[in-house]
C-alpha cells in the first residue's frame, strides 16, 4: 500500500511539474509575440524629432539598424534563401502617420521556406541603408511578421526614374485621404530578389532587436515628381547609420 501511494505522488509531482513548464514555454512564447506588437505599436504612434535622434528610447543597442553595408564584405548565404512575395492588394488603411506614409497591407512572403505576414509598408526619405556608403532618394520597408512574433523587413531602394504606378498609388490615397486598394504594389519590389541578409533591429524607437533584414540588391524607380512631392511631407525622415559591430552581412543572389 505504500508503494502505491508513493507511486501516486510521484506521478502527480510529475504531471504538476509538466503542466508547470507547458505554462512557461506558453507565456514564454505569448511574450515574445506581444513584445514584437507593442514594439511595432509604438514605432506607428511616437511622434520622432530626426533631428534628434540622440533622444529617442532604446531597449537595447549592439544590433541596430539602419547600416552601410560594404560590399566587399560581404559572405555569400549557403542557404536556398529563397524569397516570394504574394501581398495584396487590397488595403486596411493609407496615412499620414507623423514620421512616414504606412499603408496597412495584409498578404504573405516566403523567406527561406518559412511564412511572414505583411503588416503593413512605409517610406524613407533619403534612404536609411547605404551601400558602400551611397545613399537612395527612397526606401520602403515591407514589414512582416511570423506566427511566433518574429519579423523580418524586406527594404526596397528607389532611384529616380520612370514613375512608379504602385507609388503614385500611395500617394493619391494619402493625398485623398482615401483607402484604394494598391492595384500596383509589385512595381515597388523589383523582379530579381538578389538581397543582403543581416540581423537588426527597427528603425524607430523601441527600436527593438533580432529583426531579420533583406535589403533588395536591385532597385526599382520612382519619377523625379514624386520624389519631391514625399519629401514635401519628410525630406528627413531617415535614422542615422548604426555601427556593426561585429555582425556578419550576406549576400544572396538569384
Amino acid at each position: 500500500m505504500k508503494k502505491v501511494r508513493t507511486s501516486i505522488s510521484l506521478c502527480i509531482a510529475a504531471t504538476i511539474l509538466l503542466s508547470s513548464c507547458a505554462v512557461k514555454t506558453e507565456n514564454k512564447e505569448m511574450k515574445s509575440s506581444t513584445q514584437a506588437e507593442t514594439s511595432l505599436k509604438t514605432a506607428k504612434e511616437e511622434a520622432l524629432d530626426y533631428n534628434n535622434q540622440g533622444a529617442w528610447k532604446q531597449v537595447s543597442g549592439e544590433m541596430q539598424s539602419p547600416i552601410n553595408i560594404k560590399t566587399s564584405k560581404v559572405e555569400n548565404l549557403e542557404d536556398d534563401g529563397k524569397i516570394e512575395t504574394y501581398y495584396d492588394q487590397s488595403i486596411t488603411k493609407a496615412e499620414n502617420n507623423g514620421h512616414s506614409i504606412q499603408v496597412g497591407d495584409s498578404g504573405y512572403a516566403q523567406i527561406n521556406g518559412r511564412s511572414f505576414a505583411l503588416v503593413q509598408f512605409h517610406f524613407h526619405a533619403q534612404s536609411e541603408h547605404t551601400i558602400d556608403g551611397k545613399h537612395f532618394p527612397l526606401e520602403v520597408h515591407f514589414v512582416n511578421q511570423a506566427q511566433d512574433g518574429r519579423l523580418a523587413v524586406i527594404a526596397v531602394f528607389f532611384e529616380e526614374g520612370e514613375e512608379n504606378k504602385g507609388f503614385q498609388e500611395v500617394l493619391d490615397d494619402v493625398n485623398n485621404n482615401s483607402n484604394n486598394p494598391i492595384t500596383n504594389i509589385n512595381t515597388m519590389i523589383p523582379q530579381n530578389m538578389s538581397y543582403y541578409h543581416y540581423i537588426g533591429s527597427l528603425t524607430t524607437p523601441p527600436l527593438t532587436e533580432n529583426v531579420e533584414w533583406y535589403i533588395m540588391k536591385n532597385t526599382v524607380t520612382a519619377s523625379k515628381e514624386q520624389i519631391t512631392q514625399f519629401k514635401k511631407l519628410y525630406r528627413h525622415n531617415n535614422r542615422k547609420i548604426q555601427a556593426l559591430n561585429g555582425r556578419s552581412v550576406l549576400l544572396h543572389n538569384e
